[in-house]
C-alpha cells in the first residue's frame, strides 16, 4: 500500500533508491507492483475494507453483520461472508463479542477529560448536560434510551429512541437537545456534556457532533457510578415507574411509555425537593422570567 506513495515522490524528482531506502523497501517488488498495479478486484476490496473500518470506528460494539449492513449503506454492499473475512483479517472484533488476550478488559480510553468532578450543579440552563444510554426487553427484542438532562432544572432536553445502540442513537439525543434549547433563544455554545466511557460517546460521530456545536466533551471513569450518578437517579427512577411496572409486547408500545412519562409526568407533574418542590418545567419557567425580563 505504501508503493503509490513511493510513484508519487518520483514523479516529483524524488529518486526511487532513496525513497526505498528511507522506507526500508526492496525495490524489486516495487518495480514489479509499477509493472502490474493494483488490480479491479483488490481495489474493491479496498473500498469495502474502508467502508466496514468506518463503521467499526463508530459503533465498535457491532458484528460483523451489523458493519456489512452500515457498509452498504454507504455504498458498499458485499456478502456476509466477505465481511467476516475482511473483519477477521484486520481482527474488528466486536466489543460485546468473546473475550480475547486475557480477563481484565476495560473500557477505551476516554477522549475527554473528566470536567465533572461528581459536582452536578449549575448556576443557569445550558451550562451542564449529563448523557447515558438505558435499555430495556420486549416482546420484539430490546429499545434503547438515550437521554441528556440540564442539571440546572433536572429536565430532559433531548432524547432519542431506537432498537439498536448506535453511535447515531447518542448523537440524535444531542441533536435533539440542541434543537430545542435553540427553539427557547438559548445558545448551548461553551456547555459541558458530561458521559460515562461507552462507545457510543467516544464515537467519531458524537465527538464531530460536539465540535458542530461548539460543546465541550467530558467523561467519568470507568466502573465509577457516582461519577455520573444524577444521570443513574433519573434511570433509576424511570425504571421504577415505566420498565418494571409491566412486560412490554412491541417497542412502538414501550417508545409510547417512555415519551409519555418523560414530557407528560417527569417535567409536567413530578415536583422535586431539589428545586423547591417544583417541576423541571415550573422551576425553568419561573427562573428565567427575570432574567428575560431584566434584558
Amino acid at each position: 500500500m505504501i508503493y503509490p506513495l513511493v510513484k508519487e515522490l518520483a514523479a516529483q524528482g524524488i529518486p526511487v533508491a532513496v525513497t526505498c531506502r528511507v522506507l526500508q523497501l526492496a525495490r524489486q517488488p516495487y518495480y514489479r507492483w509499477l509493472a502490474a498495479p493494483v488490480t479491479a478486484t483488490e481495489i474493491t476490496q479496498a473500498y469495502r475494507a474502508n467502508a466496514l473500518f468506518d463503521a467499526h470506528r463508530d459503533d465498535p460494539e457491532f458484528g460483523y453483520r451489523f458493519l456489512a449492513d452500515e457498509a452498504a449503506a454507504a455504498g458498499q454492499p458485499m456478502a456476509g461472508r466477505t465481511a467476516w473475512r475482511i473483519c477477521s483479517a484486520n481482527k474488528w472484533w466486536s466489543s460485546f463479542g468473546k473475550k480475547r488476550g486475557g480477563k481484565n478488559l476495560r473500557s477505551g480510553p476516554p477522549v475527554h477529560d473528566d470536567r465533572v468532578g461528581r459536582n452536578f450543579s449549575a448556576e443557569a440552563r445550558n451550562r451542564l448536560w449529563l448523557s447515558d444510554i438505558t435499555e430495556h426487553s420486549t416482546g420484539e427484542g430490546k429499545l434503547y434510551l438515550c437521554a441528556i438532562k440540564d442539571v440546572y432544572s433536572n429536565r430532559i432536553v433531548g432524547y432519542s429512541i431506537d432498537s439498536k445502540m448506535k453511535a447515531r442513537l447518542a448523537v440524535d439525543a444531542l441533536d435533539s437537545a440542541v434543537a430545542r434549547r435553540g427553539a427557547a433563544g438559548d445558545s448551548v455554545a461553551g456547555c459541558v456534556v458530561h458521559s460515562d466511557r461507552g462507545s457510543q460517546f467516544r464515537s467519531r460521530k458524537f465527538v464531530q457532533a460536539l465540535d458542530r456545536h461548539a460543546m465541550v466533551g467530558s467523561m467519568g471513569r470507568v466502573g465509577a457510578c457516582g461519577d455520573n450518578a444524577a444521570m443513574e437517579s433519573f434511570f433509576a427512577l424511570l425504571q421504577k415507574n415505566v420498565l418494571d411496572r409491566r412486560g412490554w409486547a412491541t417497542r412502538d408500545e414501550l417508545r409510547i411509555a417512555l415519551v409519555t412519562w418523560i414530557e407528560r409526568t417527569y417535567h409536567r407533574r413530578r415536583r422535586q425537593a431539589g428545586l423547591g418542590k417544583l417541576t423541571p418545567i415550573e422551576y425553568e419557567t419561573i427562573m428565567t422570567t427575570p432574567a428575560t425580563q431584566a434584558a
